[in-house]
């Protein structure tokens, strides 16, 4: 079943997001994913919403020993990426996932992999006059990157176009509107567009920072122990390195044999990193027991949860890989750990999230320099996007 929870903001920090505060207001019924029918199961929930906002309702004062008429309205949704298509009617898939570039997207289908890449897609966001844009060798190759950022949109701008699109929990179903995958990605109008304050609202849903999290260590940690099945460096992904980069040593061989990467592990290495990571010991309520995640006889780490990949990656990374990587290999891998590590912390300060919006970018193509096309995908570009939100609604705990 799929829960939907409203949680209220006018707490202080120790109270705000605890399981007291989280209020269960509709469980959608499994066992698929109700997909952009959704919209038919929030009903309820927007006319209690619209309430608030128009007529308020009459609420206790336990402080004040007596009555007041409370209104309330909806600041986000907070969800993961797939969710965040159902609720934004943005479809997260194909070539535009990503809902801030929208059809500026630079993303492409790898001609081996068949799946989206979003690499070298970041050079965009740089300075203009950033070496990066000039490297004709280390990204696609001949290739000069001279255009800007993607546009971000309002909200209001985006009312304008979404508002004439159909409804599902109107229409009962979901009706294909021509461009889509094409020139957009939109597959309604979301619900949420008949609250009276939604297009006036800077943010409105929100990318998961955790479940971004979770994606791009899994994608880093498993591409670097060169886990079978789960590596993003496989050997359709070393064919595209030939049809898309300049990177010989990475090339296969006449006998389709990979040669080993710079920033892969042998299996000596690989043992000497689970080794480290069973004999871990954390302070109580840091992680679950991360011994029991290692796998030995398929070298990797199973079953972790958002939480573990969230320590590993901010407080575990830079130290496992010190002695194992080439020194400009652990630093980018490094400085990634920093990045998520700042941006979760308790405290944001205006300055170091401007700094960050202006250094990720930077980050994405020094990984770019490193790893394959085929590493790259949408939540590898999200990143991107994350100081910029964090500016409108503060800090990630919430």
């Amino acid at each position: 079943s799929w829960p939907i929870i409203v949680t209220p903001y006018n707490l202080p920090p120790w109270m705000c997001m605890k399981t007291p505060y989280m209020f269960l207001t509709i469980v959608v019924p499994g066992p698929d994913d109700p997909t952009q029918g959704i919209d038919v199961y929030l009903q309820p929930l927007i006319e209690e919403l619209k309430t608030l906002w128009h007529e308020g309702v009459e609420t206790y004062d336990i402080s004040r020993k007596r009555n007041f008429r409370m209104f309330a309205s909806l600041l986000w949704t907070i969800n993961d990426f797939p969710a965040y298509g159902m609720l934004s009617g943005w479809s997260t898939a194909g070539r535009l996932a990503c809902p801030y570039c929208m059809e500026e997207s630079r993303a492409f289908s790898l001609k081996y992999g068949k799946k989206i890449s979003w690499f070298d897609c970041h050079r965009c966001f740089l300075h203009i006059n950033h070496k990066f844009r000039m490297d004709k060798k280390n990204f696609k190759a001949n290739r000069v990157e001279n255009m800007l950022p993607p546009k971000v949109w309002t909200s209001e701008e985006i009312y304008e176009i979404v508002k004439d699109y159909p409804k599902i929990h109107e229409t009962g179903k979901q009706v294909d509107i021509p461009g889509k995958s094409d020139i957009h990605n939109w597959c309604k109008q979301s619900i949420f567009w008949e609250l009276p304050y939604w297009k006036n609202l800077l943010l409105r849903h929100n990318i998961d920072v955790m479940h971004n999290e979770k994606n791009v260590f899994d994608n880093v940690f498993n591409t670097v122990l060169n886990v079978k099945g789960k590596t993003k460096d496989d050997a359709n992904s070393r064919r595209d390195i030939l049809h898309f980069c300049k990177r010989p040593e990475l090339q296969l061989y006449d006998d389709n044999k990979k040669p080993k990467a710079c920033y892969e592990l042998d299996n000596k290495q690989v043992k000497l990193v689970l080794k480290w990571v069973e004999g871990l010991r954390c302070p109580d309520g840091i992680s679950s027991n991360l011994c029991r995640r290692v796998d030995f006889k398929n070298n990797k780490l199973s079953g972790m949860k958002s939480h573990d990949c969230h320590i590993m990656m901010e407080y575990f990374f830079p130290v496992i890989f010190k002695e194992l990587l080439p020194a400009k290999i652990w630093s980018v891998i490094t400085e990634l750990s920093m990045f998520y590590k700042q941006l979760c912390s308790t405290t944001l300060k205006v300055d170091h999230l401007r700094k960050l919006e202006v250094e990720i970018p930077v980050l994405l193509c020094k990984f770019e320099k490193i790893f394959p096309p085929g590493f790259f995908n949408v939540m590898e570009h999200l990143p991107v996007h994350l100081p910029s939100e964090a500016l409108l609604q503060g800090p990630v705990q919430y």
